[in-house]
């Protein structure tokens, strides 16, 4: 197993993060190594969600010039 070592930790922050590995009967190694890995796992949630939006959209059924719009179709049916 790698060692990460960290450097210049804010005070309050690492307040914060003891506070939540007592809570959680951790040791402080063990609760930073919980946090990363939610905080990662979160973060390649959204980058995925990011790719599968940019595919999306190079994907989708762009209108032929000139066609009406979605405004304008419904404006249509309404004046009908």
């Amino acid at each position: 197993m790698s060692t990460l070592h960290v450097r210049n930790v804010p005070e309050p922050l690492y307040g914060n993060i003891r506070r939540l590995a007592q809570a959680s009967s951790r040791s402080l190694s063990a609760e930073v190594v919980e946090l990363l890995d939610q905080a990662v796992s979160e973060a390649e949630q959204r980058l995925r969600m990011k790719e599968l939006l940019s595919e999306m959209k190079a994907n989708r059924i762009r209108p032929p010039a000139g066609a009406p719009t979605a405004e304008q179709l419904i404006r249509e049916d309404r004046d009908r």
